[in-house]
């Protein structure tokens, strides 16, 4: 039988066992798993590096929550400190308010007595301000120029066309430019001021019909003032005056303009 020829590239040899031993293919295996070790040893560090990484982002996540939330409880006191001290203040403006109610209640039954000892004449002086008003108002507008020339005082009744008493003021001062009605309280309340007002527009259409065309000005003189009631006088355009002892003080602000009836 002739020889079988297999044809192989030109230059190759058959794979074959020569030069192979057992500790070329030992050497081999431990390569391969020092390579395997090497690369799991690097996965394990990159895998602990990224966990350490985690941990301190949380770290910082948690640090940062924890600020927020020790920043909400200082606003939290903050405000229920705030509160604390509104409450406080309340509880002692209401306080002051009723002591304040309370003394002006007293004042009120002071006042009241002091009306009904005077006769049942109330807020009004009447015939007293003939004997104890009348002479220092008028001293006072002569003081400013208006040299009032005639007084009438103890109550100026202002009649209808029947003889009806429709107004009455308490002192009338009179001069040949104008005329000054002022009405004379122990206590002036508000309410006095819009009456007044009443009067002078009464006052005035009666003057009309007279063809006096005098200028025509209103006054409120108080034994005692409040504040308020005072203020509300000088908004109305009226002069203010206050008994002091035994004369009466004028009270005009700088930018006080007097109305004019």
């Amino acid at each position: 039988m002739a020889d079988t020829v297999i044809d192989r590239p030109e230059g190759k040899a058959p794979p074959t066992g020569e030069g192979l031993t057992f500790e070329k293919v030992w050497a081999m295996f431990q390569e391969t798993d020092r390579q395997i070790k090497e690369a799991a040893e690097e996965r394990r560090k990159e895998t602990e590096e990224r966990r350490k990484e985690a941990e301190e982002r949380q770290a910082e996540r948690q640090k940062e929550a924890e600020q927020r939330q020790k920043e909400a409880e200082q606003r939290q006191r903050e405000a229920e400190q705030r509160q604390k001290e509104a409450a406080e203040r309340k509880i002692q403006e209401d306080e002051w308010r009723r002591e304040a109610a309370e003394r002006q209640k007293k004042l009120d039954k002071q006042f009241d007595s002091l009306n009904q000892q005077m006769g049942g004449l109330h807020n009004s002086f009447g015939e007293l301000a003939e004997h104890l008003v009348a002479p220092g108002i008028a001293d006072k507008f002569n003081e400013m120029g208006c040299h009032f020339d005639g007084i009438a005082s103890g109550g100026y009744e202002i009649k209808d066309a029947n003889g009806k008493v429709i107004a009455e003021i308490d002192i009338l001062l009179e001069n040949g430019d104008c005329i000054m009605a002022v009405e004379v309280k122990s206590k002036l309340k508000e309410k006095d001021i819009e009456h007044h007002e009443k009067r002078l527009h009464i006052l005035r259409d009666h003057r009309n019909k007279k063809r006096d065309t005098r200028k025509i000005y209103g006054a409120v003189a108080c034994a005692v003032w409040n504040s308020a009631e005072k203020q509300a006088a000088i908004d109305a355009g009226f002069y203010v005056l206050e008994q002091t002892g035994d004369t009466m003080q004028m009270d005009i602000p700088e930018d006080f303009v007097p109305r004019e009836w």
